[in-house]
């Protein structure tokens, strides 16, 4: 059985292209718009995914904000949490691993690379 990932992020280009090209390495990729439509997926299919992937930058509700609200959740209190974005400051780093996310991965991202790292993190 593949793992299962969550791809959230507000631009449908980024989208499409993590969704392409992670179902190319037989993942099973669902997806998410924004931190809240994702909380709600992952509420509604408690302990179903086996990775997230998250822009920081959304309406509604931030990366940052779901991952605080993830870590909360038995479900997904060790899942490993992927922070993929355009941010790089170190502050904004460290914020996100107050939060809880296990990775950082900067925007424009080398799609062989974004696959190796996740291979990686879920072992």
């Amino acid at each position: 059985m593949s793992a299962r990932i969550l791809v959230v992020d507000d631009v449908p280009a980024n989208v499409k292209l993590l969704e392409a090209r992670l179902s190319a390495e037989y993942f099973d990729v669902l997806t998410a718009s924004n931190g809240a439509e994702a909380l709600d997926i992952l509420t509604r299919e408690q302990g179903a995914f086996d990775l997230l992937l998250t822009d920081i930058q959304m309406p509604v509700m931030d990366g940052i904000t779901l991952v605080k609200n993830l870590r909360t959740m038995p479900d997904y209190k060790f899942t490993p949490l992927l922070m993929l974005t355009t941010e790089s400051t170190p502050e904004k780093k460290m914020e996100g691993k107050s939060a809880g996310a296990t990775g950082w991965l900067i925007k424009p991202f080398n799609p062989d690379q974004l696959v190796t790292t996740i291979k990686r993190v879920l072992g």
